[in-house]
């Protein structure tokens, strides 16, 4: 559908391990609401995280890397697809921003400031997430009062700012730990996709997540 509209789109798809993948993916769509099980293997053991009218996303459906690349090589020249690893994102950020410059053919000159733009938080808890929910959205006949008088009497700007930091530093805190048992239990299941990666790509993923010390 993209190469319909657009032909000579740039395509950049930017692949991280899968188990820290899902890991990031399931407390995003725990911070937006989609996803109501906060326990990630149960989670994946449903499989449904968001609806769509009647379509489903699944979990698994994220990470299956070299089908979904290939649907784009099957659509675009090489030289349309830029694939980026997250470890080299991380580990340089400037140079893989500069990459992607060249890739757009802009000027991959100008400065770079890197930043931590997105970085991994869950919510502190139910209670709290769901009260500012509820206060962000103004259901209720409180929720509606209080956010009606704060928007009153304070400037979009400000408005969004404030709310932005109650989420950031009350409502959301640092992500807890990974469970180490579902997370070698994720690689266990996803090292096939990790071992075809590597060949689709030509390059080493497997040491490089460490997968090969997963049997």
């Amino acid at each position: 559908l993209i190469a319909e509209v657009q032909p000579a789109a740039r395509i950049i798809a930017i692949l991280r391990e899968p188990a820290s993948f899902l890991q990031s993916f399931h407390l995003q769509m725990v911070r937006n609401h989609v996803q109501t099980e906060w326990d990630l293997r149960k989670a994946i053991a449903s499989e449904g995280v968001a609806r769509e009218g009647n379509r489903v996303h699944h979990y698994t459906d994220r990470v299956r890397y070299v089908e979904q690349l290939r649907r784009y090589h099957d659509a675009f020249s090489s030289d349309q697809v830029l694939v980026l690893i997250y470890d080299d994102f991380r580990a340089d950020n400037e140079a893989a921003v500069r990459t992607v410059l060249r890739f757009l053919d802009v000027d991959a000159s100008a400065r770079v400031e890197p930043g931590d733009a997105n970085p991994t938080i869950a919510p502190r808890s139910r209670h709290l997430d769901a009260w500012a929910l509820a206060l962000r959205s103004g259901r209720g006949p409180v929720s509606r009062g209080v956010k009606a008088t704060f928007k009153a009497l304070t400037p979009d700007r400000v408005h969004r700012n404030v709310v932005r930091a109650v989420n950031r530093n009350v409502v959301h805190g640092s992500a807890p730990p990974p469970d180490e048992s579902l997370m070698i239990e994720l690689r266990r299941r996803f090292k096939p996709e990790v071992v075809a990666l590597s060949e689709y790509l030509n390059r080493d993923l497997v040491s490089l997540w460490g997968y090969d010390k997963i049997t």
